[in-house]
């Protein structure tokens, strides 16, 4: 596997936040009685679905080439799963429907990203990915330290209270912690789509060339 190093400006941003957190309880900030925290939850789950809408507009799959053409889809179904997540299968707008309902909604967002898995075609892709792509290790690591400090937070684990200095702010610094790897997930995501695209512009490229080459011997020629 390659490993890029590029350090780009909102990763750099997103870690100086990391540091700040914490100490959103010691400067008091208000709650408004689980409004903000209401918010911040309603603005993740838009950016997982406005990421996956981009990221279906951005590559195109159904217009890419076998192997491409499941990669991407899989990945958008991937932040479809992500947003139902965020919103509890649905429980979260509809809290007064029997809970059997969302956990059968569940199925349905979770279904796809399985089931693609069988697909040779996606599993040969996903290897030579590993294989070939330049893989943003900054922006990976981001959404993986804002994974473990958001479950440390949510769960009480050992470093928790490194993170969270009011018990009142749980959900509040939980939250917050999750941007991290929403936006790592999608860094991730979006410098593969510019590689992918590179080359399948590449690919579109060569043919043409090699067609006017063509094209321009006959002129000579005659």
């Amino acid at each position: 596997m390659l490993i890029s190093k590029k350090l780009t400006s909102p990763t750099i941003g997103l870690v100086v936040l990391c540091f700040f957190i914490p100490f959103l309880a010691n400067s008091h900030v208000p709650l408004m009685d689980g409004f903000v925290v209401l918010s911040i939850e309603n603005i993740q789950a838009l950016m997982l679905l406005s990421f996956a809408v981009y990221s279906y507009y951005y590559m195109r799959p159904l217009d890419c080439t076998e192997g491409k053409k499941q990669f991407w889809l899989w990945a958008v179904f991937w932040w479809i799963l992500l947003f139902g997540r965020s919103i509890s299968w649905g429980r979260d707008f509809f809290p007064d429907v029997p809970h059997i309902y969302f956990r059968i909604l569940s199925i349905f967002f979770i279904a796809p990203v399985v089931l693609m898995l069988f697909s040779k075609k996606l599993r040969e892709e996903i290897a030579l990915k590993f294989k070939t792509i330049s893989f943003p290790i900054f922006s990976f690591l981001l959404a993986v330290i804002g994974l473990i400090i958001s479950d440390a937070v949510e769960h009480s684990r050992l470093i928790a209270p490194l993170f969270l200095h009011d018990l009142a702010y749980k959900d509040l610094i939980e939250e917050m912690y999750e941007f991290p790897v929403i936006w790592g997930l999608f860094e991730v995501s979006y410098l593969l789509m510019k590689q992918d695209k590179k080359i399948v512009k590449q690919a579109i490229l060569v043919p043409q060339e090699a067609e006017s080459d063509e094209l321009s011997d006959y002129k000579n020629a005659h």
